[in-house]
């Protein structure tokens, strides 16, 4: 019997992520990285320069990881791509979401092709019938009871955003992860984990509050399998969730 498209996606991304190396962490690091300092030249989708599509996944000047990472680091002599302070970790991190940008189906480009609707509209529905400004912040407005939106559009391609949607429980970022911990005392707290080191515990409990407990009081500490998030299946048209996704795709760290 044939896989599921989806499947078969799915496995071809992390495919591509363990050949590279890449983590979560380094895509969405490497995202932010590229908003700040390479955006303004390039624009959000790789594609201001004349000549020039960083997201394709193919490089005019180099094939290898290594010698794109040589290029961020270095520039080009004699264009105006000019060098940069970026360490190799940074400038890895930003190939890390050049490579996802080709592989996750923005824009049409690899992947999966995922329809999306209109942008105005979705953003309706975010902030009306969604409820999703309830508990996502996005530019700096909103609560902090779930990840941080304002530069979605990044970090997810379309097929993801649109996956999360349909079956939140299915795909659940390490930094997106919610806890449960008991104390010795025997209290009970739970959120979304925020970091964790050799000592402390920190999370964002229901009421936004910052949390912060020591490993040495921890007597149980497990993460919650299920997402908070309530799935849009039954709640929200086909059109509604193409629309959604092309609001959500807008989210690229830009501000007024």
């Amino acid at each position: 019997m044939a896989k599921p498209i989806a499947l078969i996606v799915l496995a071809a991304a992390i495919a591509a992520a363990q050949e590279h190396g890449y983590t979560p962490a380094d895509i969405e690091n490497g995202a932010r990285l590229y908003q700040s300092s390479c955006a303004g030249c390039h624009g959000p989708g790789g594609d201001m320069v004349p000549g020039t599509d960083l997201q394709t996944g193919q490089f005019r000047r180099a094939t290898t990881d290594a010698e794109v990472i040589r290029i961020i680091q270095s520039g080009i002599p004699g264009t105006t791509m000019p060098p940069s302070s970026f360490t190799e970790t940074q400038a890895g991190s930003i190939v890390a979401f050049l490579r996802n940008a080709a592989t996750a189906g923005r824009g049409g480009r690899g992947g999966a092709a995922v329809k999306t609707g209109n942008a105005a509209t979705g953003k309706t529905l975010f902030e009306g019938k969604g409820a999703c400004a309830t508990c996502h912040r996005v530019g700096g407005t909103g609560p902090r009871l779930a990840p941080d939106l304002t530069d979605v559009g990044l970090v997810r391609g379309p097929d993801e955003l649109h996956r999360k949607m349909i079956d939140p429980s299915a795909l659940v970022r390490p930094g997106n992860r919610y806890v449960e911990a008991t104390t010795r005392r025997g209290a009970k707290v739970s959120g979304r984990l925020l970091n964790q080191d050799t000592f402390t515990i920190q999370l964002l409990d229901s009421n936004e509050r910052l949390v912060s407990l020591s490993r040495s009081d921890v007597q149980t500490f497990t993460f919650v399998k299920e997402s908070p998030m309530p799935s849009y299946r039954d709640k929200l048209t086909s059109g509604e969730l193409d629309d959604l996704v092309a609001y959500l795709l807008t989210l690229k760290g830009l501000r007024p």
